[in-house]
């Protein structure tokens, strides 16, 4: 399910708020793979097989997550904030939510690879990869149904081919 490929390989996109949707939906399978990994360790205890999809999941967020808030950050939302900037700094804040919260998720997994048959910390990775997931989708859901229409309605094509330059 999961792929090697990082993200950043396909960055030549014309349409870069295309390219953004599709790393969500590649980010919705990881985070969905998280959700039931963690939820299987608690359930059923740990096992190499569940805790390497956990691993897996860790990764792609440092990985790959982070090139693509970046992206957003850097390329897109500045040629946005030519037209508006409200919505910009709401995702800029997530942004930074979602890294506080991704550093206790980080903390939890390396305390559950220390300590893999101890239940407080099977329930403790549990509930910080719960409250990842819902921040995350919550996130991707926000841009691609609010922030990317927007971008979609105020974004000239030549706007849009800066967004793209920006993100190579």
């Amino acid at each position: 399910m999961s792929s090697n490929t990082p993200i950043t390989h396909h960055r030549k996109a014309v349409d870069p708020i295309a390219q953004l949707m599709q790393e969500h939906d590649h980010a919705l399978l990881h985070l969905s793979a998280l959700n039931k990994a963690t939820q299987s360790i608690v359930s059923d205890g740990f096992s190499d097989e569940r805790f390497q999809k956990v691993t897996t999941a860790l990764a792609f967020i440092e990985e790959e997550i982070s090139v693509h808030n970046k992206s957003e950050e850097e390329a897109l939302f500045p040629v946005l904030e030519r037209y508006v900037e409200g919505p910009t700094a709401l995702m800029r804040e997530e942004h930074r939510q979602m890294k506080k919260k991704f550093s206790l998720f980080r903390k939890a997994v390396e305390r559950m690879q220390r300590y893999p048959h101890e239940k407080k910390a099977a329930e403790d990775l549990l509930t910080i990869s719960k409250v990842i997931v819902q921040m995350f989708v919550n996130h991707i859901h926000k841009e691609n149904h609010i922030l990317f229409p927007l971008v979609q309605k105020f974004l000239t094509k030549d706007a849009l081919r800066e967004v793209a330059r920006r993100m190579l």
